[in-house]
């Protein structure tokens, strides 16, 4: 099979550097140019350091829509959307955004939701993904299995996420001093994932009108998110558990175990380890995922290997940093 030409924009960011640290490696895909505005010019490697060794590139301006079969938009959330509408008409190649500017349905535009283990027959007959966000990810991995039986009930969320979440540019709470040895509480109730959360799980349970309780957390760790779901449900925990092997077994990414999951276990790969507990009439589900890999770029990698008819997997056997 020939090569994906792929083009990056937007290269500058955290999404960006792992893209293409995956990419770099995969056996049927090559990067044909990485484009950023605000570091054109500039050799790759000296934005992102750990590509030393692995690419010689520099930053690009303009896009050249010839030389890609696929467009991966890594730009901030709201600019994906007026790069789309201005791209030529004679762009016949796929595009996965990762930003949140066309992920519910009213935005989509034609962009098919890339959860894959959910939506993976329309995203083999799709162009457009829009690719999900990291917290909807996790928490929509916990609770998939219950919502395809019709078995959801109002939920409750507490998930914390590491400090790469909030994206390269430092802020007040992101930046190492105020991060470190601290915890704290943001977006309550309100936090923007919660539209792709409630509009997959009435995709697949239409009667679902519960509410979806979300507490998000900023961990002191740089990547990694845990998310700890609970509900009423009747099922037994062995029923639920099977439940739950079945839903994923034919889905590579997705592991079903009995071990309390940690955020080392998924760390630097495209896994994500669910855990299924019962307690009284309570169902606690505990999901861990890379927020930067099967939260995004290697996520996005998967949805390509789809697009292209590959093997899921093609590329992302990467290894969990355990230490």
């Amino acid at each position: 099979m020939q090569k994906i030409k792929v083009g990056i924009i937007g290269g500058a960011g955290y999404t960006a550097g792992e893209l293409i640290r995956i990419l770099v490696h995969h056996p049927q895909a090559e990067i044909s140019f990485i484009q950023s505005a605000s570091q054109a010019g500039l050799d790759v490697c000296s934005i992102h350091a750990d590509l030393i060794g692995d690419i010689e590139m520099n930053f690009v301006a303009d896009v050249d829509y010839d030389k890609a079969d696929v467009l991966f938009l890594c730009m901030g959330h709201g600019r994906s959307k007026s790069f789309v509408e201005a791209m030529p008409e004679t762009y016949k190649g796929k595009i996965i955004d990762l930003s949140n500017d066309f992920r519910l349905n009213k935005d989509a535009d034609g962009f098919v939701y890339g959860l894959p283990e959910c939506n993976k027959a329309q995203i083999e007959n799709s162009d457009k993904i829009a690719n999900p966000g990291c917290f909807a990810t996790a928490i929509q991995l916990a609770l998939l299995p219950l919502a395809a039986e019709g078995l959801l009930d109002e939920v409750h969320i507490h998930a914390v996420t590491g400090s790469t979440g909030a994206g390269q540019a430092p802020s007040a709470t992101t930046h190492f001093s105020w991060r470190n040895n601290n915890a704290s509480v943001y977006k309550s109730f309100s936090h923007q994932h919660l539209g792709e959360i409630g509009e997959t799980m009435v995709q697949l349970q239409p009667a679902f009108d519960k509410e979806i309780n979300f507490v998000p957390m900023r961990g002191n760790f740089p990547r990694g998110i845990l998310a700890s779901v609970y509900l009423d449900c009747n099922l037994s925990e062995e029923d639920a558990k099977e439940l739950y092997k079945k839903y994923y077994e034919s889905h590579p990414f997705t592991i079903v175990t009995d071990k309390s999951p940690d955020v080392k276990m998924v760390v630097n790969t495209n896994k994500a380890v669910v855990q299924v507990k019962k307690h009284n009439n309570k169902i606690h589900i505990v999901s861990v995922i890379d927020n930067l890999l099967k939260g995004a770029s290697g996520q996005a990698v998967q949805n390509m290997n789809i697009l292209f008819g590959l093997d899921e997997v093609k590329g992302l056997l990467l290894k969990p940093v355990a230490f």
